[in-house]
């Protein structure tokens, strides 16, 4: 190594974890789009609508190689990374709207630019990461169709070697399966998010990666050495010769760490002392499915269902969620799934889906069971969606963000009725499904009692939970490191939560990011939960943790740690229970 060259330490998102050694092939940036605008004639609308239409048509053809590569190499379950591209193209926003604003006067590169970057904006507004990954693919596209209506080359990779790690600005789901056909040992890019579609499959395919790292680009170099870390997210180029030894070394525990998490794989979540623990997986989309089936999860924990509601300008219809619950619910039998009803705001639905006359944009306003509430149109069809696909599959419901027990009682007021609607047409439900509540609210984890009183199962949801108790925003990096899952009064709000459920003689289970943390899991299963849902990707190391476990040597020290004030002294004592 060049000794001028000096080692540089970047920190991104871990998107797929692995350790990964290798040389650089730095993607050249194809630089974002901004297009001009250009006022054209009448006389031009006709064919400039056409070179539009033409650059759409090459695009689809694109996507088509994409679903054949994909298919070939992953198998037709992932072909939905390609199709969920082309079925974007297909929507009116594109094959409508553009040509309505090229016919207003606009040049067809602009006229895409100001529709897509409206759509894009409202991404950014989600508070869920999922949905604010979905503008990295509406991006993606709209790259793609502005490069064909420039007559810009599509981008190759054909010249990575198997020692190369490709940092690029951004890439595509094809350029993922590119790298693993050329055997590229990593990638980092400088957008993204950790479930856009390119970490999902850089997680499938176990290609380590990091996303998400800014900067970058302006210090790499076509051959650099490029260290990957995609389990902390760091990423560190030209490092020295005794760090790339200990990262090699790490890489060999990481591959011998896999091999011990495949052999749990159809062994049961249960502690030494023979405590079992239910370890579900989170679901965010279709394309997750195949890594969760494989993953040695317990069903689904967490089924966020706003994939079908964002980006359209219409309302999901009922028999559209019921195929989609239901072949899902069929899918994971033996197991069950646990589906969270919708859990957005007002302002990420158009006005006219709401029926309001006004937008909701508030974000801590109307959102999420509140807005369900509000908005029966909305709620209901969901509910009749999921009580008939119970009748495919073991299905629990489960509603988010509720504050006080009169919320949760409303709500299940709604399911009481939409019964009664199914009972009187004759269609099929499970009587008997259990409907539980999220507790991410503080003023819900103050008076858990109450609600653990009505509710068959309680899911704490740390994330939201964890910010609202620290009063912290962790995608602020100047108050991000006051997000902290280990403070006393974290740890204190957790406990009385299991002890209101176990008192009401329900079970709880947590869904948050601390789920998925194993530093956490001899805490959290001391104190008594009684099921996980973590990522499909996690589920090997949580499990190995949890078969580690004397629980009740761990529970019988709870007390104890929860005493102690200095948050030093508070982690060294969570280390010992791992």
């Amino acid at each position: 190594m060049d000794n001028l060259q000096k080692q540089k330490i970047f920190t991104g998102i871990p998107a797929s974890v692995g350790i990964a050694v290798g040389r650089a092939f730095v993607v050249a940036d194809e630089g974002e789009f901004c297009p001009v605008r250009r006022d054209i004639e009448k006389s031009e609308t006709k064919k400039e609508v056409q070179r539009y239409k033409d650059a759409l048509s090459e695009t689809n053809k694109e996507m088509s190689h994409l679903k054949s590569d994909i298919t070939k190499t992953l198998g037709k379950d992932y072909a939905r990374l390609a199709e969920a591209y082309q079925q974007i193209l297909s929507d009116p926003l594109l094959t409508r709207d553009v040509p309505n604003r090229i016919a207003e006067g606009l040049n067809a590169e602009y006229a895409l630019y100001v529709v897509l970057d409206r759509v894009i904006k409202s991404f950014d507004m989600i508070p869920d990461p999922y949905f604010k990954d979905r503008k990295n693919d509406i991006e993606d596209l709209g790259n793609k169709i502005l490069s064909h209506l420039l007559g810009r080359g599509k981008r190759q990779l054909s010249e990575i070697s198997d020692d190369s790690i490709v940092i690029a600005k951004t890439l595509s789901p094809n350029d993922t399966v590119t790298m693993q056909e050329k055997h590229a040992r990593g990638f980092v890019t400088e957008g993204g998010g950790k479930t856009s579609h390119i970490s999902i499959l850089a997680q499938t395919l176990e290609i380590p990666a990091v996303v998400g790292a800014i900067g970058i680009l302006g210090f790499v170099k076509n051959g650099d050495i490029v260290v990957i870390d995609g389990g902390s997210g760091r990423v560190i180029l030209n490092p020295e010769e005794e760090l790339i030894s200990n990262y090699r070394a790490a890489r060999e525990k990481f591959i011998v760490a896999g091999r011990e998490f495949e052999k749990l794989k159809d062994l049961p979540a249960q502690t030494l002392d023979g405590k079992r623990i239910e370890l579900a997986a989170n679901f965010d989309n279709l394309q997750e499915l195949p890594f969760i089936l494989n993953s040695g999860a317990e069903g689904i924990g967490l089924f966020r269902t706003e994939y079908h509601y964002i980006g359209r300008n219409d309302l999901p219809l009922e028999e559209e969620l019921f195929e989609s619950y239901s072949n899902i619910a069929e899918k994971m039998l033996p197991y069950g799934v646990i589906i969270r009803t919708l859990d957005i705001g007002g302002d990420k639905i158009p006005d006219p889906m709401l029926r309001s006359g006004k937008g909701c944009p508030t974000f801590l306003g109307l959102r999420a069971i509140r807005l369900c509430l509000k908005f029966p149109h909305i709620f209901r069809p969901q509910l009749r969606a999921i009580m008939r696909a119970s009748a495919f599959g073991k299905i629990k419901i489960m509603f988010p963000m509720i504050s006080d027990v009169q919320e949760f009682l409303a709500a299940k007021k709604i399911v009481e009725d939409v019964k009664n609607e199914l009972d009187k047409e004759g269609l099929p439900y499970d009587r008997n499904m259990e409907i539980g509540a999220m507790v991410e609210v503080p003023s819900a984890a103050m008076t858990s009692d109450f609600i653990s009183r009505e509710a068959d199962f309680i899911s704490v949801g740390t994330n939201d939970l964890i910010q609202y108790m620290m009063a912290v925003d962790r995608t602020d990096e100047t108050v991000a490191s006051l997000y902290d899952p280990s403070h006393p009064a974290i740890l204190r709000m957790l406990k009385n939560i299991v002890e209101s459920a176990h008192k009401a003689g329900i079970s709880v289970g947590m869904c948050g990011e601390m789920a998925s943390d194993p530093s956490y899991t001899g805490l959290l299963v001391g104190m008594g939960f009684d099921e996980f849902s973590v990522p499909a990707s996690a589920i090997g190391k949580i499990k190995k943790s949890i078969r580690a476990i004397e629980r009740a040597a761990v529970a019988r020290k709870i007390t104890e740690i929860l005493s102690i004030e200095n948050p030093e002294q508070l982690k060294k004592e969570l280390k010992r229970l791992t």
